[in-house]
């Protein structure tokens, strides 16, 4: 059995893994909308009996963000990190902390969102995180998969469990999420990346490609069925041999309910069962990063991707937004920063395996090559 890190620990590497991944917490931007923080109930349009625990804990989330004026967009992506642990106050018995991605309809979203919490669950448990995934697709896949449910548990009823048979007249997903379970099945459950729309096989193929670009394990799990209408397209859960699990996917349909504006979500929920309850200290504060990685194209993300946890590990003080694409964007976040150097790789430097360093005060730039980087970057720090 693994040891869980304590509550404090807990917290301070969620900061960690979020600096280097490129995701904020939810109390770090809430505080930079002063003024702006109202209060309400929940939307009227959802039912939050009817939703299962982790998209009630998505929801939860939803509301703060909408309650605190933080609404993100395609031109805004965001991308934070949030948890119950709180500083200065008793750590709860069951912890959650979750990882979301706003305003990015492109795969990369997914795979920083999975190695941003591979990373996390490693480091609280000192142990190799399984992944496991999945795709449900959109809402064209679902309809076609919903009718093969429908048409298999009306042909295979006789040696199917009863229970499942009846659930199935009423929830054709549950009915299967409860086959999955099942031993000893005497037929095959049929499989949702069967039915895959083009545009959310596309979708999980670029997930897929994004995980093995950048060396990030995982198994193909088609018993992984999200119930329930909250969640689409890739879903994936992530475990280890402690009490901990963490459930990811979309759920752009969920956060409809909360934005006047639509776009793209997608968020992971981790589960921590833990009996020990203790004052949380709150991590020490974070100077200005002295680095902050810029990437421009796909082959120079892959290989961001994988030096996060290098980097991090090294602890070179540096911070990235990984997820958003757009170059324009990435310069407004390190001008906000305002480190004194950037990193900066584009295709041609990730081909050759190298990156520039670029001191922002007088524009110099040297080429480093990515074998050499760590130490040439302390020698800097």
């Amino acid at each position: 059995m693994s040891t869980i890190a304590s509550p404090t620990d807990i917290l301070r590497r969620a900061h960690a893994v979020g600096n280097y991944y490129g995701f904020s917490s939810l109390a770090s931007l809430s505080s930079k909308k002063k003024g702006t923080k109202t209060k309400g109930a929940h939307p009227e349009s959802i039912n939050l009996d009817k939703l299962d625990p982790a998209a009630r804990d998505v929801a939860g989330l939803l509301k703060q963000m909408r309650d605190n004026g933080i609404a993100p967009s395609t031109l805004s992506p965001v991308f934070l990190w949030h948890t119950n642990i709180a500083p200065g106050r008793t750590s709860p018995k069951g912890i959650v902390v979750q990882f979301h991605a706003f305003g990015v309809d492109h795969a990369i979203a997914d795979a920083v969102l999975i190695r941003a919490v591979r990373s996390f669950i490693g480091d609280i448990t000192k142990h190799e995180p399984r992944l496991r995934l999945n795709s449900m697709g959109d809402k064209e896949t679902r309809s076609r998969f919903a009718r093969e449910l429908t048409t298999f548990f009306r042909k295979n009823g006789p040696i199917l469990p009863a229970d499942c048979v009846t659930c199935a007249r009423t929830d054709v997903f549950e009915a299967a999420e409860r086959l999955t379970k099942c031993e000893g099945l005497e037929c095959d459950i049929p499989s949702p990346t069967d039915h895959l729309s083009e545009a959310s096989r596309k979708h999980f193929e670029g997930v897929l490609e994004y995980l093995e670009a950048t060396d990030t394990p995982y198994e193909l799990a088609p018993d992984i069925l999200s119930r329930g209408m909250s969640w689409s397209e890739t879903c994936f859960e992530i475990l280890t041999d402690a009490s901990i699990q963490a459930w990811g996917s979309r759920y752009t349909e969920l956060s409809k309910h909360f934005f006047k504006n639509s776009f793209s979500s997608v968020g992971a929920v981790i589960h921590i069962a833990t009996e020990e309850r203790s004052a949380v200290v709150a991590p020490k504060e974070t100077k200005h990063p002295r680095f902050v990685f810029v990437h421009i194209g796909e082959e120079a993300k892959r290989e961001s991707m994988k030096m996060a946890d290098q980097l991090r590990h090294a602890r070179i003080p540096m911070t990235q937004a990984i997820g958003i694409e757009s170059l324009t964007e990435q310069m407004r976040f390190a001008d906000n920063l305002n480190p004194p150097y950037l990193l900066i790789m584009g295709r041609k430097e990730a081909l050759e395996r190298s990156v520039i360093l670029r001191e922002r005060s007088t524009h110099t730039e040297t080429f480093i090559p990515l074998d050499s980087l760590i130490d040439r970057l302390r020698a800097v720090v």
